[in-house]
């Protein structure tokens, strides 16, 4: 899976459905790239996030939320 693709499309549906838990987005995303493995999934917001271009919050036990950070 293209890392590159996988991190716009992320960034597309945050920007057109606002933040959403991580599963939730990963269902979305998923949708849209049929063979994406949730570890590939996983790193790009991982590098999304280190670039400063989302925000994730630790909610409940295993739930975090996503949302484009402000800036």
């Amino acid at each position: 899976m293209n890392n590159r693709l996988v991190t716009t499309t992320i960034i597309e549906a945050l920007g057109k459905n606002g933040a959403q838990k991580a599963d939730d987005l990963y269902k979305q995303v998923q949708k849209l790239l049929s063979d994406l493995e949730k570890r590939c999934f996983e790193e790009s917001l991982m590098a999304l996030e280190l670039q400063g271009l989302v925000t994730v919050y630790s909610m409940a036990r295993d739930q975090r939320r996503v949302e484009l950070a402000k800036g």
